[in-house]
């Protein structure tokens, strides 16, 4: 679990999650038009930064953004924020005020460990041991959340336990939630990585090297030590790359 940051202003959150969702189109972590991100404005009123459905991630921009209230009615934009947005997002971040930025994919190794009887990330590869306490598992289905009970109860498991930043939602995919959009998108971008690390070393067939809870431990603190920092390097230098100011 994570320190909060300071306060920053709603432009600079549209523009951190423009730039967020532009860059999970860029590694092929959405799908299509549907998924979302999230992010809590600072301030006295519940208030939300989310993507208007339809627009597809490559063409957002931080002002097409939408500004939406605690009951989901658009405040600021053009759009509409689609049910399962609204019923998961909302929830969660009431769930645990830690989490400035939300991010739910269905992007394709995560989602694939969400298939599997019992699937869980094992700690098989360092990258793993970064997630060490912070996972939860939602092992039942319940459908499409479209509505606010199915929004509810995937975010039940968060609100329980606030060491959770990730959750795992069996037969669906993956919500990850951090402090800042740089820590979640950083998170969000490793999980698939270590994902796809077990998934490529289970279709061996041969059994996967665990590695021992005392040095998973270990490496966990070290990860969580500068997450921050490394965080917002990372996603400066992937702002970079596809052509946005860091």
């Amino acid at each position: 679990m994570l320190d909060k940051p300071a306060h920053t202003s709603i432009q600079q959150d549209r523009m951190d999650l423009a730039a967020a969702l532009r860059l999970a189109e860029h590694f092929d972590l959405h799908e299509g038009i549907c998924n979302h991100f999230s992010v809590q404005c600072d301030g006295p009123e519940e208030r939300y930064l989310i993507n208007a459905y339809g627009i597809h991630w490559s063409e957002i921009t931080a002002d097409n953004l939408l500004l939406i209230d605690g009951n989901g009615q658009v405040l600021e934009g053009d759009g509409n924020v689609e049910a399962s947005a609204r019923n998961i997002h909302i929830a969660s971040h009431r769930a645990n005020p830690r989490h400035k930025a939300i991010m739910h994919t269905h992007m394709p190794y995560a989602t694939a460990l969400t298939m599997l009887q019992g699937g869980r990330l094992l700690n098989a590869h360092q990258t793993a041991c970064r997630y060490y306490g912070r996972i939860g598992y939602d092992d039942s289905f319940g459908g499409l959340a479209v509505t606010t009970d199915e929004g509810e109860r995937i975010a039940s498991a968060n609100k329980a336990n606030q060491d959770i930043d990730v959750m795992f939602l069996a037969n669906h995919g993956v919500v990850v939630s951090a402090s800042s959009v740089a820590l979640a998108f950083d998170d969000l971008y490793y999980l698939e990585r270590a994902s796809r690390q077990q998934v490529l070393a289970m279709s061996t067939g041969q059994e996967l090297q665990i590695i021992p809870d005392d040095v998973v431990s270990r490496t966990h603190q070290q990860f969580a030590r500068d997450a921050e920092h490394f965080a917002q390097m990372h996603f400066a230098a992937l702002k970079r790359v596809i052509g946005l100011a860091s």
